[in-house]
This record gives C-alpha cells, sequence and structure tokens, in this order.
C-alpha cells in the first residue's frame, strides 16, 4: 500500500462525485462498509473530528454507488442495507434516481 499523502473531506468527495453528504456520511459513518485504512478521522480539537477519505476510498464510494444505483431495486436494497437511518433512507429512496 502507498503511503498517503492527502485526504479528502466527505464534503469535498460529495462535491466531487455530485453527492449528497448526508448520505456519504450515512455509509462511512459504519466504518466496515468500506476497506479499512480508507476513511480518515481528523481531530481538530478535544471533542470535535472530522470524516475524510483516502483516494482509495473516494474511488471504491464512487463504484459502490453507481453499481447501487443500476436499478430502482438495486438502490432501495442498498439505502436499506446502508442507511441506518430511516427518514434519511426514505427520503433517498423517494428522489429520482440518477
Amino acid at each position: 500500500m502507498a503511503t498517503i499523502t492527502h485526504v479528502r473531506t466527505l464534503d469535498y468527495a460529495a462535491k466531487m462525485l455530485g453527492e449528497d453528504v448526508e448520505l456519504l456520511e450515512a455509509i462511512v459513518w459504519n466504518g466496515d462498509n468500506l476497506t479499512y485504512g480508507t476513511i480518515i478521522s481528523v481531530y481538530t480539537g478535544s471533542d470535535q473530528a472530522s470524516t475524510a477519505l483516502t483516494d482509495d476510498g473516494v474511488e471504491e464510494l464512487s463504484d459502490m454507488l453507481r453499481d447501487a444505483r443500476r436499478t430502482t431495486e438495486t438502490w432501495h436494497g442498498f439505502l436499506d442495507d446502508f442507511v441506518d437511518d430511516p427518514e434519511l433512507a426514505a427520503r433517498f429512496k423517494a428522489q429520482t434516481p440518477r
């Protein structure tokens, strides 16, 4: 594995991918959803942290979302599996698929 020299915040990754940051937060909240080491916690204070992704994490997340959006059925199944908040999942299910 190459040395990690930079990471992207979830806000920036969401802009890069054209995704809602709340969706990315819901997915990476469970660290098991992406390969170990692709999700980085950046501590900005004693009780404050931001989540960031490595290049591999952004790519993995992009591939995951692209595959999930193949059909409405796969998208809804993906949201059921990866988004623990039922209201948030329902909001994304109600949006027109891309």
